[in-house]
């Protein structure tokens, strides 16, 4: 297994027509504005594409983009574990537009949060509604004990069960109009 390069927006945009990008945000994430000519292939669904990964892996290298980096790596070491090289964008897409890089956005694309801020509201709403309903009825604050369980989890595992079910939710889900999931693995291995 090799370690993923990772390359600067500046980096990357230099060599954008060398690469396939793959986008691991989900499609309502996608939807508001991604690199140039990129892919949607969740993260989650990294495992079922990785066949056609591959073979576009033999055919040009592959640049793997997120929110801000971090799905993305976890991205290229799934896809490393199964010996597809690939390469991530150092501070995602944010970064990418930070920078002064051009983004697409589909025309009618609804703008949704990204993953980290709907985990990061979702959490702390549950936290506080968990400790307001305690000073009613203190089995409550279980509710917050257990969310912050779950944060632990999440940073020691570098997973997220939070962002596994908000990425369920029919804002994140992909519009009507958007490619499915196949068309997206038959052009991205043709």
């Amino acid at each position: 297994m090799t370690t993923p390069t990772a390359l600067a927006p500046a980096q990357a945009a230099a060599r954008l027509g060398e690469f396939t990008v793959i986008d691991v945000r989900t499609p309502g994430e996608y939807a508001t504005g991604h690199l140039p000519g990129a892919h949607n292939i969740p993260l989650d669904r990294l495992d079922e594409a990785a066949g056609a990964l591959g073979r576009a892996a033999q055919r040009t290298p592959l640049l793997l983009v997120c929110a801000s980096g971090a799905r993305s790596a976890k991205g290229c070491e799934t896809l490393a574990a199964q010996g597809v090289d690939t390469a991530t964008l150092e501070g995602g897409t944010s970064a990418w537009v930070a920078a002064g890089q051009e983004s697409e956005r589909p025309a009618g694309a609804r703008a949704t949060w990204p993953m980290d801020r709907q985990v990061r509201l979702a959490a702390g709403a549950l936290v506080l509604t968990g400790f307001a309903a305690g000073l009613i009825w203190s089995p409550a604050h279980w509710l917050s004990g257990a969310i912050g369980a779950g944060l632990v989890f999440s940073g020691v595992t570098n997973t997220c069960g939070m962002a596994a079910a908000l990425a369920r939710l029919p804002h994140n889900r992909p519009p009507m109009s958007a490619v499915s999931f196949q068309e997206t693995l038959l052009r991205v291995a043709a």
